[in-house]
């Protein structure tokens, strides 16, 4: 251990800030007219729901906004408390030396319903200010009569810049790591590990500094040592860069080529390397079109219920719902072609402008009808089947064919219902 390096406490807890302004991040919440800034300006503070990833600032939120606006802080955690204690203290609370305290309640997903019950009647009648603090999206797992009495904030992540400045906050500032020289050249690869949790980036900082060689000055640390300390093999994956679109093409192919595990290991790798896994469901959403399509019309409604899904509810819960929906993509049939269709169809319009026969145009004047705008246009749902043979393309176009059925079990039955209802139509003429 390098020397004059000796601490009670550890890192993230000496850079907890101690003000509202000295948080990294959550300028949505906190920057100048943003929410909470209005709140606590305004003296007055409201039930809340802080939802975000952990590590990212929700209990020094809490704790700081209730200093703001002078109220004693009560903090609870979800973990272990039941309703006997809880209500121990919302029945207590005049032993606790405030009549209105902020009652903080860490993972209060973990609550069963029972306990947030017992939370609603304090909440209602003021007798406490509820600040709850969740992974888990609200919506999901706060009971509806809880959530229509708070008010929900989602925090970010920390970006890799943000967490950067944490780094060199804790180095310049920090009463223990300001008396070494410290060369910290991994920057990156603690930002890339810390996936936006600041303490999980303090505590890297923290354990590679105890762990570097205490004869060394500078202490260096560089990818390495973050490496060993890590315990994990370094994902070098930069999503700005090359690798970024290798990884995302080598998932994409493994879902064409139908291989579930290749799939699933490269969407991981993006998952660990910090890539967003709403980018990864957007990715899943366009191939779904392009190379199953309507050999399975079910993958695109799964791929868009997954992104939909992916983004109301965030990391890394979104994991299972990427990996249920990259599988069955893999295992659907494939088809491109209505990729193709589409394609083709766009080739010819920028070249063709034929007009619009005269028959498919719609005739909403008398003057328009005196021109033949509608005429000879026949209503399919009139005949049998609800189909009736005539052309829909301009005179120049006639025949032109953009769309093949491919050779799989539901387009090759769409190809035999559409054969089956010329044929109908002919043997009626």
């Amino acid at each position: 251990m390098p020397p004059n390096f000796h601490a009670d406490t550890p890192l993230a807890q000496r850079m907890r800030p101690t003000t509202l302004a000295a948080i990294i991040g959550q300028e949505h919440l906190l920057a100048t007219g943003a929410p909470l800034r209005r709140l606590v300006e305004q003296g007055h503070l409201s039930s809340i729901i802080l939802h975000g990833e952990a590590g990212i600032g929700k209990t020094t939120i809490a704790m700081l906004l209730a200093e703001a606006v002078g109220r004693p802080f009560h903090a609870l955690s979800a973990l272990n408390t039941g309703v006997k204690q809880l209500r121990e203290v919302l029945d207590n609370k005049d032993s606790l030396s405030f009549e209105s305290p902020v009652v903080f309640i860490d993972e209060i997903h973990r609550f069963n319903k029972a306990q947030q019950d017992a939370l609603l009647g304090a909440v209602e009648s003021g007798d406490i200010t509820l600040i709850g603090a969740t992974t888990e999206n609200p919506s999901f797992s706060v009971n509806n009569a809880l959530l229509s009495r708070c008010q929900v904030y989602r925090l970010e992540p920390l970006t890799p810049e943000q967490i950067n400045t944490v780094l060199q906050r804790a180095i310049l500032e920090d009463k223990v790591l300001k008396k070494l020289t410290i060369d910290l050249q991994a920057q990156a690869t603690i930002s890339q590990l810390a996936h936006g949790d600041a303490r999980k980036a303090l505590n890297l900082l923290e354990l590679a500094i105890q762990t570097a060689d205490a004869k060394q000055s500078p202490i260096v640390i560089d990818d390495e040592l973050i490496g060993r300390v890590a315990q994990t093999a370094l994902i070098r994956y930069d999503k700005d860069g090359e690798q970024h679109y290798d990884i995302v093409s080598a998932m994409i192919k493994s879902v064409r080529g139908s291989d579930p595990d290749a799939a699933l290991y490269w969407m991981a790798r993006m998952l660990v390397g910090g890539e967003p896994a709403d980018f990864i469901a957007r990715r899943l959403v366009i191939l779904a079109s392009e190379d199953i399509g309507n050999a399975n019309p079910n993958a695109l409604l799964l791929a868009d219920a997954a992104l939909r899904s992916v983004q109301a509810i965030g990391m890394p819960e979104a994991r299972i719902i990427l990996g249920q929906v990259v599988v069955y993509l893999a295992t659907s049939a494939k088809s491109n072609s209505t990729y193709k269709a589409i394609n083709a169809a766009m080739a010819l319009a920028e070249k063709d402008a034929s007009p619009v026969p005269l028959h498919l145009r719609n005739g909403v004047t008398k003057l328009m009808r005196t021109q033949g705008y509608g005429q000879d246009y026949n209503y399919p749902h009139d005949y049998p089947n609800h189909y009736y043979p005539q052309s829909y393309l301009p005179d120049t176009l006639s025949g032109t064919s953009f769309y093949e059925f491919a050779d799989n079990q539901r387009e090759q039955h769409s190809k035999q219902f559409m054969d089956w209802l010329k044929n109908q139509a002919a043997s009626n003429d």
